[in-house]
C-alpha cells in the first residue's frame, strides 16, 4: 500500500519533489518536497485509493473505533469519506473555538468515553495534530490514535507523538516516496539520499549543495 499511494501522490503532484530548487516553509526551513494532499480529492481513482486505504488502516489498527474526527481543514473530507466507508459517525475539530453560537471547537456529536480515531492528511512536526488530540481528550474522548495519508517521519514528530502516547499510522511516508521517485525518474537516483538527509535534520541545509 505504501508504494501504491506514493505512486498516486507523485502522479498527481500532491507530492512534488524539487531538490535543486527548494521550497521555503513558513518557518523559513528550506525543503526539497512540497506536499498538498488536498489534490487527492480532485482525482477519483487516487481519492478512492486513499479513502479505502485509510479505512483499511482503521480496521487493522483501531478495530474498536467508534467515531472518526478530522483535523481542520485538510482532514475533514478524508474523515467524512472514510467514516462513510466504515459506517461510523464523523466529526471534526476546529483550529480554535467559534466566537459565536455555541462556540464549539468540536463539530459533530462526541460522547465522553467514545473511542475515536483522528484523521489527518499530513504529519510534519506533529504539533497541529497533537493539539487536536488534546482538545478531544479534554472533551472526554478516548483517542485510540491517528491515521494519516503521508508522514515525513521526522524525529521531532516521532518524539512528540511518543511523549503524548499517541500512535500514528500513515498510508505512505517520505522514505517510500523518495524510493519510488528515484525508480520512476521523478528525481535522479543520487537525490534520494538528499531527501533522506533533509528528513533526518531539516535544520541542516547541507543537502542543498549535494547535487549530482
Amino acid at each position: 500500500m505504501k508504494t501504491k499511494i506514493a505512486k498516486d501522490l507523485l502522479k498527481i503532484q500532491a507530492v512534488f519533489l524539487r531538490p535543486d530548487e527548494p521550497f521555503t516553509w513558513a518557518s523559513g526551513i528550506k525543503s526539497p518536497i512540497y506536499c498538498d494532499n488536498r489534490l487527492t480529492l480532485s482525482d477519483h481513482q487516487v481519492r478512492l485509493d486513499v479513502e479505502t486505504g485509510l479505512a483499511a488502516l482503521v480496521k487493522e489498527h483501531y478495530p474498536e473505533a467508534e467515531a472518526l474526527m478530522g483535523t481542520s481543514t485538510a482532514g475533514i473530507a478524508h474523515a467524512a469519506i472514510t467514516a462513510h466507508l466504515l459506517e461510523l459517525p464523523m466529526g471534526y475539530v476546529r483550529s480554535g473555538a467559534k466566537d459565536h453560537g455555541r462556540k464549539n471547537q468540536i463539530e459533530g456529536k462526541l460522547t465522553p468515553g467514545e473511542k475515536v480515531v483522528v484523521v489527518e492528511d499530513l504529519i510534519s512536526t506533529g504539533g497541529s495534530v497533537l493539539e487536536v488530540v488534546d482538545v478531544l481528550r479534554q472533551a472526554g474522548a478516548e483517542v485510540l490514535g491517528i491515521v494519516s495519508i503521508f508522514t515525513y517521519g521526522m524525529k521531532k514528530s516521532v518524539d512528540r507523538l511518543a511523549q503524548a502516547q499517541v500512535k500514528n499510522v500513515s498510508l505512505t511516508d517520505l522514505d517510500t516516496v523518495a524510493t519510488v521517485a528515484a525508480q520512476e525518474g521523478y528525481i535522479r537516483p543520487e537525490d534520494q539520499a538528499r531527501l533522506i538527509a533533509f528528513r533526518n535534520d531539516p535544520s541542516d541545509e547541507s543537502w542543498i549543495g549535494k547535487k549530482g
